[in-house]
């Protein structure tokens, strides 16, 4: 018997080119804010001789981190526009597209940060920072999703979890996050074929999801159909979206990881540790945002699945994320790294990570009390950072 709700077809009006440019009504702005954003950058950079160093480097990081949100949130909606007029079904396109697409920024910095390394030009401190922003931006966003994303999320509405997931996508995060640091961990590092290992590995999990669709629909195909509404556009017009939200994203990239690097030297960090410290808080925290704001559209519409998206990140980012910048250019911790990555930012991301997914196992719930735990778990863990770079830690 075929799947109704699989081949329905919504007839509606398409928006086209003149309504992406905010021409005709209904429009929609997104472009025009990513342009503004872009001109904004380059005249900022114009003028960085004639303003303090400190100041540019911070509105680069402000304007950089918005434009690739926008951006990487532009191409979404282009790609799932095309990607429903070939025919493919709604809840496919969530489980893929959108489920990949909160966690594109994260995708786009470390894969860029790899393609910096994999330059001609880069020199080996280059790729020992960049290597380690990478590695450090992962283990970063997985940290502060699960611990202050996730307690802003309850304590603005505590949530239910849905124990079918949990045993499910709960379980794998914890998995994901282990496998990661094992294959890094091993062999002096991550290498290509161990990236495309990783990324194969989510790849089967995308398809185990798609086989099981009509049984996830039941349970969160809500979420994945409305995470963006919003208009229907043409052809042409998605096209549009998915060339500038790319193109647009790389920039910005490329953009938010000088700026990150130029504000560890200008606070002085230490050359060894910059690139891990940064990419664990300042960047992983700044494209860690998409989550937040679905988290948060998903707890305001009532729906348990809520932390789920942010399982579901963390589960793309330690195998596809990471797996990506691995192809491109094998990552490992540099010897400077080493110490404060190992005693600090992997023992204390995996044992956030199986802290939360105790919480939740307990009585399938997450409650304020345990949101404010995390918070202070994560702050704890800056604190630490912050007493490594004084060289204050007993050990």
């Amino acid at each position: 018997m075929p799947d109704t709700q699989d081949t329905e077809i919504i007839q509606s009006e398409r928006a086209g080119v003149a309504q992406l440019l905010a021409l005709r009504a209904p429009s929609d702005n997104s472009l025009i804010m990513i342009v503004s954003l872009f001109i904004l950058m380059l005249i900022i950079q114009s003028f960085k001789d004639s303003i303090g160093e400190l100041t540019i480097i911070l509105t680069m990081l402000i304007i950089s981190t918005a434009l690739l949100i926008l951006s990487a949130d532009f191409f979404v909606v282009g790609a799932k526009c095309i990607a429903r007029q070939f025919g493919i079904a709604e809840v496919i396109i969530g489980l893929t597209i959108v489920s990949i697409g909160t966690s594109l920024p994260e995708i786009m910095v470390t894969g860029t940060a790899a393609m910096k390394a994999n330059s001609a030009t880069a020199t080996v401190q280059d790729l020992d920072t960049l290597s380690d922003l990478a590695i450090g931006n992962i283990y970063g966003s997985v940290l502060v999703q699960i611990t202050m994303i996730l307690g802003i999320v309850v304590l603005y509405k505590p949530l239910d979890v849905r124990p079918s997931w949990l045993g499910r996508d709960g379980l794998l995060m914890v998995f994901s996050v282990l496998l990661f640091t094992l294959l890094l961990l091993t062999g002096g590092g991550l290498n290509r074929i161990e990236g495309a290992f990783l990324s194969l590995f989510y790849i089967c999990y995308l398809l185990y999801l798609i086989l099981n669709r009509n049984k996830i629909r039941a349970e969160e195909g809500e979420l994945v159909d409305n995470i963006r509404g919003g208009l229907s556009w043409s052809k042409t017009a998605a096209s549009i979206m998915i060339i500038v939200g790319l193109s647009m994203a790389i920039y910005a990239s490329n953009n938010l990881i000088d700026a990150v690097l130029n504000l560890g030297s200008s606070l002085n960090l230490d050359e060894g540790k910059m690139g891990a410290i940064m990419g664990t808080s300042v960047s992983a925290v700044g494209t860690s945002l998409p989550e937040l704001t679905v988290a948060l559209l998903c707890a305001r519409k009532s729906q348990g699945v809520a932390i789920g998206a942010l399982i579901g990140s963390n589960i793309t980012d330690p195998l596809l994320s990471v797996g990506i910048a691995a192809m491109i250019h094998p990552l490992a911790i540099s010897s400077g790294a080493l110490m404060v990555t190992k005693a600090i930012i992997m023992p204390m991301t995996i044992l956030g990570v199986i802290t939360c997914t105790l919480l939740m196992w307990t009585d399938f719930k997450f409650n304020r009390t345990e949101g404010i735990m995390m918070i202070i778990y994560y702050l704890i863990f800056l604190t630490a950072l912050i007493l490594d770079q004084f060289g204050n830690l007993p050990f």
